[in-house]
């Protein structure tokens, strides 16, 4: 059937794919559900710059720390120096050293007895430790993170190898510096000068640093991986609901394809209510299509073949019987009987082919809006015009107001016209009346075509409109009509979304009554 327009292809390009056109749906979804993971990912390149500006925090934090002990170190007298020096190591939980100008110790809170800057071996450490420590290695690396030095002790007596110490002395500022611990913490060092005797080191073990990393970092892939498995679950169950109905829409198209569309059930996925629901039913209306449309295809290369033998039969028989003939009038009879023959075949193979090009030509056909009811007019005064048969009446009953415009190709539906006013003319007695009537109904726009003839039986009410089905007026000579005129005006109707079917007349009066049923154009 055909649309109420024709339409412009679509440009494939627009639906095109490049690479990933090759790729099959299940890995894409994956892929790009994985990409949204990846950039979460990112957290923890995130949590390397949130422990960088810890460090910065806490450096500064050390180097106010380091100035407030060189205060109260100078204001200290000798005797208590020491014990202030183990008294603010113990408070602040690092360890305090003091070097004179020359870099020579004078006083270390470990040779005072407090050990609080131990550094842990790693490879003493449980294996979770060993873990943690290969995750941050592999992270830094990954993020580019500077890697500070690592620390190792100076000799007793050589404070000047510390680069604090040095730079305490040389700027009369405080100094601090980050280092590395074997087991990967960080360890902070500053330096203030004291004046009048020397400088002041502290350093500090910030384990809790690199704890608070790892145990954000742990949270995180925690929650990444529940994040990882819901989204691959989800993709998973996403590429089964599309891929999988997917691959048997397009194996049943194959095998339509391949030729057996009559043993083929397109799967119409009812309970699916989205576009891959949408594509099942309408392939599985596709196939039935294309199965109603073979059938039709064998059926109509039958019914050819059946009506041509007729006319080829006679003909022969009237060729073969032209050589033995010699009376001149049973020749002449036999040649009237080889014309009637050629021009029965003619319009014979002339409406075949109409009725096999005009289901294509119709899907091609760019409809417009026309009026329906000047079309008939124009149609009735045409045939008047080259006499009617009979004094047979013609009467076209337009109502007033009534607008008869409808979407469609006049040419094609005033051959749908032509054939009923015709069909019509030849059941009607002498003197009958045609009468052509309209009617709104609802959206539709109904044609009536009554004559005053014998009618048409109930059970051959769907019969006349097969193909080569004819039933004609006794008086007609035989082999006028090849029985597609009807076949032909349904086929036309049924393109422009409409109907044809016979009734009884409302009147009870005898005679046929053809009705005609378009979409009006305002609402087509």
């Amino acid at each position: 059937m055909a649309p109420d327009t024709a339409f412009r292809m679509n440009d494939e390009r627009d639906l095109a794919l490049r690479w990933s056109g090759r790729v099959s749906l299940t890995p894409r979804i994956l892929a790009v559900n994985i990409f949204a993971l990846a950039l979460l990912c990112g957290g923890f390149f995130y949590l390397d710059s949130y422990r960088s500006r810890i460090v910065d925090s806490r450096v500064e934090q050390t180097s106010r720390e380091v100035r407030l002990i060189a205060q109260a170190l100078a204001s200290a007298t000798d005797k208590r120096r020491d014990l202030l020096v183990l008294s603010l190591a113990r408070d602040m939980g690092t360890r305090i050293r003091l070097y004179d100008p020359q870099g020579k110790l004078l006083s270390d809170s470990r040779e005072l007895g407090l050990r609080n800057l131990v550094l842990r071996d790693p490879d003493k450490d449980p294996v979770g430790q060993t873990i943690a420590r290969f995750l941050d290695a592999v992270i830094d690396k990954v993020a580019g993170a500077d890697r500070a030095p690592l620390y190792r002790e100076r000799p007793r007596d050589a404070g000047l190898d510390w680069p604090d110490v040095r730079t305490a002395l040389e700027t009369h500022a405080a100094a601090a510096s980050v280092w590395r611990a074997p087991d990967r913490t960080p360890v902070i060092t500053a330096a203030a000068p004291i004046t009048g005797l020397g400088v002041v080191l502290t350093a500090f073990n910030a384990r809790d640093i690199t704890q608070t990393v790892r145990i954000e970092r742990y949270r995180l892939g925690v929650v990444l991986a529940i994040v990882s498995l819901v989204s691959v679950l989800l993709s998973l169950f996403l590429a089964r609901t599309i891929v999988r109905p997917l691959r048997r829409l397009a194996l049943a198209a194959i095998r339509v394809r391949l030729g057996r569309a009559r043993e083929v059930v397109v799967p119409r996925l009812p309970e699916r209510g989205d576009e891959i629901g949408m594509l099942a039913r309408a392939l599985s209306d596709m196939s039935g299509a294309l199965r109603a449309r073979i059938d039709a295809t064998e059926t109509f290369a039958a019914d050819v073949t059946h009506e041509l033998k007729n006319p080829l039969a006679s003909l022969r028989s009237a060729v073969e019987g032209l050589s033995s003939v010699k009376d001149p009038a049973l020749r002449d009879q036999l040649l009237d009987i080889v014309r009637d023959d050629v021009h029965r075949l003619d319009r014979l193979i002339t409406d075949i082919s109409e009725a096999s090009r005009i289901d294509a030509q119709l899907s091609r056909t760019t409809f417009e809006a026309f009026d329906l009811g000047g079309l008939i007019a124009a149609l009735i005064g045409q045939r008047e015009t080259r006499g009617v048969p009979e004094e047979i009446r013609l009467r076209f009953d337009r109502p007033r107001g009534l607008s008869m415009e409808v979407m469609g190709d006049p040419t094609r539906l005033e051959r749908v016209f032509e054939n009923l006013i015709e069909n019509a003319l030849s059941f009607s007695p002498p003197g009958g009346l045609i009468a052509i009537s309209a009617e709104e109904e609802d959206d539709t726009l109904a044609i009536w075509v009554e004559d005053e003839g014998p009618g048409v039986p109930e059970e051959a009410r769907e019969a006349i409109f097969r193909r080569f089905h004819s039933v004609r007026p006794s008086s007609e000579a035989f082999g006028q009509h090849s029985g597609l005129g009807l076949a032909i005006a349904r086929t036309i109707v049924e393109g422009h979304q409409g109907s044809i079917t016979v009734e009884s007349r409302e009147d009870r009066s005898q005679g046929a009554r053809f009705v005609v049923r378009l979409p009006l154009a305002a609402r087509a």
